[in-house]
């Protein structure tokens, strides 16, 4: 009988294969670096290009002052409180309006839509992320925008309703797709388990799987509200733009025009003078706005990261 040769090189295949799964590997691991690093210097560039603004104006007036006039003849004001409340405004406007459809949505199409229907629904819905925002703001101008006027009886509809409106139809698509994975996602023990006591089929959605896939909810309600805070076009085209300080507040206010972090950097960033204190301003409302969004994304992940951790 022929003795069989063992040796300790194993074949050439295994080698191809775990140098292969090395580069994937690399190549992953430099994508994720180059991410974190554009976000370290963009971070960085913000924070560099506004302490020019901090060095005239006072960072306390800055984050408390209610008057933002930078090319006043008397005395420059940069106070970012109107902005702030008109951006915290819109943002919880359009949640109010997209959480309810959106859950209600997604629950749809977890539970009660056919495999059929949920198949078309739920791509035909994601896509309505791919609408330009400036389509969007185009059909607040020509057709939300007059409905809201003549509803309320005002001179315009350029306000801040109008801006949660449109708002809301961009924060849906987010907040249906990522609420219907974490609906899926519950056991359907759960289901059993209710419908076995007598819970009907509503019952059982309601207060057995929204409750148990409430962090995945309310990590797609906060992506959905970062995409509403981070929004430049729609609110530009929708809210009026009017930098004053909103009145009347609540209900009153949602009929005025407003004016979002964004909306002003992007009227004021193309007609500043470079190198003057404007300019610099500008880019310190870059900087909060870009805290503000990286914190709730920051506390959106952290939320998701736990509830994939509890159902896993």
């Amino acid at each position: 009988m022929k003795a069989i040769a063992l040796t300790d090189n194993p074949p050439k295949r295994l080698f191809s294969t775990a140098f292969k799964d090395k580069c994937v590997h690399a190549v992953f691991f430099i994508n994720g670096m180059l991410v974190v690093l554009l976000l370290g210097g963009i971070f960085l560039l913000l924070i560099q290009t506004s302490i020019p603004a901090f060095q005239e104006v006072s960072i306390v007036e800055f984050l408390t002052s209610t008057n933002w006039n930078p090319t006043s003849y008397v005395k420059a004001s940069y106070g970012i409180i109107p902005m702030l409340v008109s951006t915290f405004m819109v943002t919880v406007g359009a949640l109010a309006i997209a959480i309810p459809i959106g859950i209600g949505a997604a629950a749809y199409l977890s539970d009660v839509a056919s495999p059929r229907v949920r198949e078309i629904l739920k791509p035909t819905i994601e896509m309505l992320a791919a609408v330009p925002s400036v389509v969007i703001g185009f059909l607040g101008i020509v057709f939300v925008g007059p409905l809201i006027a003549k509803f309320f009886n005002i001179y315009n509809g350029l306000n801040a309703i109008n801006g949660s409106v449109l708002l809301a139809v961009m924060a849906l698509p987010t907040i249906i797709s990522i609420s219907e994975d974490a609906l899926s996602s519950v056991p359907y023990s759960y289901d059993q388990a209710s419908l076995a006591l007598g819970a009907t089929k509503w019952q059982t959605v309601i207060r057995v799987k929204i409750p148990a896939a409430l962090s995945g909810i309310i990590a797609a309600c906060m992506l959905g509200m970062g995409r509403a805070i981070g929004e430049t076009m729609t609110v530009l085209m929708a809210t009026g733009c009017a930098p004053a300080m909103p009145e009347g507040f609540p209900f009153e206010a949602f009929l005025g025009s407003v004016r979002t972090l964004t909306s002003s950097i992007a009227i004021e960033l193309g007609e500043v003078a470079y190198n003057t204190t404007h300019y610099y301003a500008l880019f310190a409302l870059g900087l909060v706005l870009f805290v503000i969004t990286f914190v709730i994304n920051l506390i959106s992940d952290i939320i998701l990261h736990n509830f994939e951790k509890v159902h896993r």
